[in-house]
C-alpha cells in the first residue's frame, strides 16, 4: 500500500544498531497530519488524499483556504500536500495520520527544498577545476574559462557551466531506509541525509523504485 506524510526536519544525529555499528540518521518530526480532502476517481478522476500539517493562526490564511479547511474540521494548517494512493478506502476526511504508518527497515523517498546559496560561481555551483594558485596565473583562478571559439560557431553552446543561482530547489532523494520510528513522539529516523536545512518541510512517501 502506498503511503505518505508531511514532516519537519529536526537535524542529524547517530544511533547504534544491534552490532554496535554507528548509523548516521536524519530525525524528522513526521506528523501528526490531518486528512483535509479526499479525492476519488468518481469526483476528481484519480484517488488521492490531501494532508495538512502544522497549526497556524487563521489570520495568516486567505478566506478561500480557511473555507477549504473548514469542510474537514481540521482547523487552519500551514502546509498542505496531496499524496496519490492506490487505495484510499481506509482514509476519511478529518482522520489523523501519524509517524507509525512507517516501520523500521522500509524504503522511502524524501522530498525537500535544498539550502539556497544565492548567486554562486562555477567552482561552487558545478565543482569546476581551479587554476594553480601560483605566480603568473593571473586573477582568473576561479573563472569559468574559455567560452568556446569566437569565429565559429560565434556563440556559447547550451549547457555551458556558468555562474548563477545555486540551491533553493526541490530535490527528491530515493531509496532511503527508515532506521527507527518513535510513534509516541512522531519521530522518524531515516538513514543518511535528506534535502533542506533544519526546520525545513519534507515529504516522505514509499520508495517508487524500491
Amino acid at each position: 500500500m502506498k503511503k505518505g506524510i508531511i514532516g519537519k526536519k529536526i537535524g542529524m544525529t547517530q544511533i547504534f544498531d544491534a552490532n554496535g555499528n554507528v548509523i548516521p540518521v536524519t530525525l524528522i518530526e513526521a506528523g501528526p497530519c490531518t486528512v483535509t480532502q479526499k479525492k476519488t476517481v468518481e469526483t476528481d478522476g484519480y484517488d488521492a488524499i490531501q494532508l495538512g500539517f502544522m497549526d497556524v493562526a487563521d489570520r495568516k490564511l486567505s478566506k478561500a483556504e480557511l473555507g477549504h479547511l473548514a469542510k474537514s474540521g481540521a482547523g487552519a494548517k500551514k502546509h498542505l500536500k496531496e499524496f496519490r494512493l492506490d487505495d484510499i478506502s481506509g482514509f476519511n476526511t478529518g482522520d489523523t495520520v501519524t509517524a507509525d504508518i512507517f516501520a523500521a527497515g522500509e524504503k522511502v523517498d524524501v522530498t525537500g527544498i535544498t539550502k539556497g546559496d544565492g548567486f554562486s560561481g562555477v567552482v561552487k555551483r558545478w565543482n569546476a577545476h581551479i587554476l594553480k594558485m601560483t605566480h603568473g596565473t593571473g586573477p582568473v583562478h576561479r573563472q569559468p574559462g574559455s567560452m568556446g571559439p569566437n569565429s565559429s560557431p560565434s556563440r556559447i553552446f547550451k549547457n555551458k557551466i556558468m555562474p548563477g543561482q545555486y540551491g533553493n530547489e526541490q530535490v527528491t532523494v530515493l531509496n532511503l531506509t527508515v532506521a527507527k520510528v518513535d510513534a509516541e513522539k512522531n519521530i522518524v529516523a531515516i538513514k543518511g541525509a535528506v534535502p533542506g536545512a533544519r526546520g525545513g518541510i519534507v515529504f516522505i512517501r514509499n520508495a517508487v523504485k524500491g
